[in-house]
């Protein structure tokens, strides 16, 4: 059946329809000999062409270029599209072949480059042979490279389906071994093998980073490729290469900024999980205690608020003990004495600071520690004690 003609379709964008149809019969039998005339055209214009025609690579190319011949050989004096579906794969294929092997676009245009010229030059031959006109060697030219032309846009198409696809498998695997590593219980060779397959160079040490879900949108282009991303319900983890510098960590501070982030202490990698479980810790403490900035935490700057609620039961048992003197007090009163014995054991003793912090006179300071001696009597003078006040008070307990 014969192909539709294409509507709109002038003679300038389909040449071929100018040539005189006694060209297909008369270059139909001189096929394999072009065939191996441009494959060695190919091998010697193009090095990464060169070995041997051997394998899915030789067949790949081999089967392109008499795909490419027979179907161009039977288009003069017709107004059939350059390809059809079916060959539009064949060129697509060979975009994508070569981003598998790894190499641009250019060697595969040069190919055709080359091809196109050998092709012209050995068709021409034969219909200058055969006694045709001046005028349907330039029309066999213009259709020449106006197919060449088709094909290079089918493989130009295929090398980007190709890319696309591969970028969208690697954000996959990449997402795949973040969810790895920050479940913990991680196996070496599983997390090397995973991170092999997604070309993500496993660092010696890393910090997780946790956000909203909310505040996710374009986190991977500024965190860098070396970044690992997945979600869970409600936040975003990122698994990052601890900074090794600090430029590095303000690098890392400027990419986070105005999303609220908290950043876990710096672990091993097989033990990411573990950073991303105090940065949660963290970001639960500073929820309760402060609304939430949008500068990134750092979990490193707040170790000490993570000691004293990391088990917050024990916590309230050692602050009912030592805090006990002060029941018998009314509320207001023992807030006041509360604050002021916390002040008095950050500044040990010292009044001028104390006044200055608690914002009284210093006669008033020496009042309540009087007042603070006689509630605790001589247990003040005990450092342990005194530490153990001083962790509940800091925890805020009164």
């Amino acid at each position: 059946m014969a192909a539709p003609e294409q509507p709109g379709r002038t003679d300038r964008e389909l040449p071929w329809t100018s040539l005189p149809p006694a060209l297909t019969p008369l270059l139909v039998p001189h096929l394999p000999a072009v065939t191996e005339e441009l494959l060695a055209a190919v091998r010697h214009d193009v090095p990464v062409y060169a070995r041997p025609l051997e394998g899915l690579f030789g067949d790949s190319i081999r089967q392109g270029v008499e795909v490419a011949l027979t179907r161009f050989l039977h288009l003069p004096g017709t107004v059939r599209p350059a390809l059809q579906q079916e060959d539009r794969r064949v060129y697509e294929g060979l975009g994508r072949g070569e981003v598998r092997e790894g190499r641009p676009m250019d060697a595969l245009f040069a190919a055709y480059r080359s091809g196109a010229r050998t092709t012209l030059r050995s068709l021409s031959r034969v219909a200058m042979d055969a006694g045709f006109e001046a005028s349907v060697l330039i029309g066999l030219a213009e259709s020449v490279f106006a197919y060449i032309e088709e094909l290079s846009a089918a493989s130009a198409e295929g090398y980007a389906l190709e890319q696309s696809e591969r970028a969208g498998e690697r954000d996959r695997l990449l997402d795949a071994l973040a969810d790895m590593l920050v479940r913990g219980h991680v196996v070496e060779d599983s997390v090397r093998s995973a991170a092999a397959a997604a070309g993500w160079p496993v660092p010696e040490r890393v910090v997780v980073v946790t956000l909203a879900a909310d505040r996710r949108v374009g986190l991977r282009s500024r965190l860098g490729e070396r970044a690992l991303l997945t979600s869970r319900p409600g936040d975003v983890v990122a698994v990052v290469p601890e900074p090794s510098s600090p430029s590095g960590r303000q690098d890392l501070e400027r990419a986070l900024t105005g999303r609220s982030a908290v950043i876990g202490p710096g672990r091993p990698w097989y033990a990411a999980a573990d950073s991303l479980r105090l940065a949660a810790l963290t970001r639960d403490l500073m929820r309760r205690e402060a609304p939430a900035g949008e500068g990134p935490v750092w979990v490193s700057e707040h170790l000490v608020q993570l000691v004293l609620h990391g088990e917050r039961s024990v916590v309230e048992d050692l602050a009912a003990q030592r805090l006990a003197p002060l029941d018998e007090l009314r509320p207001g009163q023992r807030e006041r004495l509360g604050a002021t014995l916390l002040s008095w054991l950050a500044h040990q003793g010292q009044r001028a600071a104390m006044a200055a912090e608690l914002g009284i006179h210093e006669q008033t300071v020496g009042y309540r520690v009087n007042q603070l001696r006689e509630v605790f009597g001589e247990v003040l003078n005990d450092p342990q004690t005194r530490f153990e006040l001083e962790l509940v008070l800091r925890a805020g307990f009164r």
